[in-house]
């Protein structure tokens, strides 16, 4: 009996040392309380930042541009004036690829949010744990140089991209020019590609880096061009008159009359040649009807130009023989 009380005695005063070594207390206590702790605080700063983004992108979706301030003087003075709907259609577009806008920034602000907060976890976990981070910064920092001269194509894709984002360049369904010759609709948008797709059907990927200028025919509104080409043998005042009242009536037409914002401008003249005129004309359409304006008010135009008898430079085609008729 003696025995066993003196090794259950024994036994309790090694339970009782081991406990009470700072080492024991410093694993089995501190260290998990400051690891808990560090978890807490990481999930509760993730969870609020990324609130807060959301709340940042529901008030950015739902408060609407500040409206232009009414005239006080000038014509209507501080009436409200009836906006057309062609308008009306325009900003709706512009209003979504708004909105399309700030909740793509809002999904990059909640990657970058949960990239920073469980880095940060790590790393001070890791430095409860005994482990010296220094070190490691170092590495990643090395780490991070090599890997930025590596993919350093990606990386300027990457800023590209967002920069695109933010400054609003383009939109899903804008029509763009990216340069060497790629000009077609906006399928998808990503931080490191644009997805085209050109008039023939044919799918560009452009990555966002190598984008170096944008022609965006999308923007807010279009201008739909006009040069036609008149024989010197005509009157030009009397052609002027044909083709500007051709102009006025082309841009009534039920197929475009919605897309067209603006009454049709005579610019009149705009070249001179040795065997021809030109005579332009520009009209206001909404963004991305000014090809279709363009080919009703073509055809329309060169219909009243053979009725009244007004000709276009070698009507017959370049070196067609016309027999005289006998006199």
């Amino acid at each position: 009996m003696v025995t066993a009380s003196t090794n259950t005695e024994n036994l309790v005063q090694d339970v009782s040392s081991w406990w009470d070594n700072p080492l024991t207390q410093d694993w089995l206590i501190d260290k998990p309380i400051s690891i808990a702790i560090t978890l807490v605080v990481a999930f509760f700063a993730h969870w609020l930042l990324r609130k807060l983004i959301t709340k940042a992108v529901e008030r950015g979706v739902k408060t609407p541009p500040k409206a232009e301030m009414p005239r006080i003087f000038g014509r209507g003075g501080a009436k409200k004036e009836e906006i057309p709907p062609e308008v009306v259609i325009m900003r709706k577009t512009q209003e979504q690829r708004r909105q399309a806008r700030i909740r793509t920034l809002g999904a990059v602000g909640k990657s970058a949010v949960a990239i920073f907060v469980w880095t940060w976890a790590a790393l001070t976990i890791l430095d409860k744990l005994g482990l010296n981070v220094a070190p490691l910064i170092a590495s990643a920092g090395v780490a991070g140089v090599a890997l930025g001269f590596g993919a350093q194509s990606l990386v300027k894709d990457f800023l590209s991209g967002i920069f695109m984002l933010i400054e609003d360049q383009y939109g899903v369904g804008d029509t763009i020019d990216v340069g060497d010759g790629i000009i077609g609709d906006v399928e998808d948008i990503s931080l490191r590609t644009t997805t085209l797709r050109d008039m023939d059907g044919t799918v560009w990927y452009v990555r966002n880096g190598e984008i170096l200028r944008v022609g965006n025919f999308s923007n807010e509104y279009a201008i739909a061009r006009f040069e036609v080409p008149v024989g010197l043998s005509n009157d030009s005042e009397r052609a002027w008159e044909v083709i500007e009242q051709s102009f006025l009536d082309a841009v009534k037409q039920d197929a475009i009359k919605d897309a067209v914002i603006e009454v049709p401008k005579m610019k009149g003249i705009s070249a001179f040649e040795p065997d021809h005129m030109t005579f332009r004309g520009v009209v206001k359409t909404l963004p991305g009807y000014q090809w279709e304006v363009q080919r009703y008010v073509y055809a329309r135009v060169l219909s009243d130009m053979q009725r009244e008898g007004i000709t276009t430079p070698y009507p017959h085609g370049m070196g067609a023989v016309v027999k005289q008729a006998d006199s």
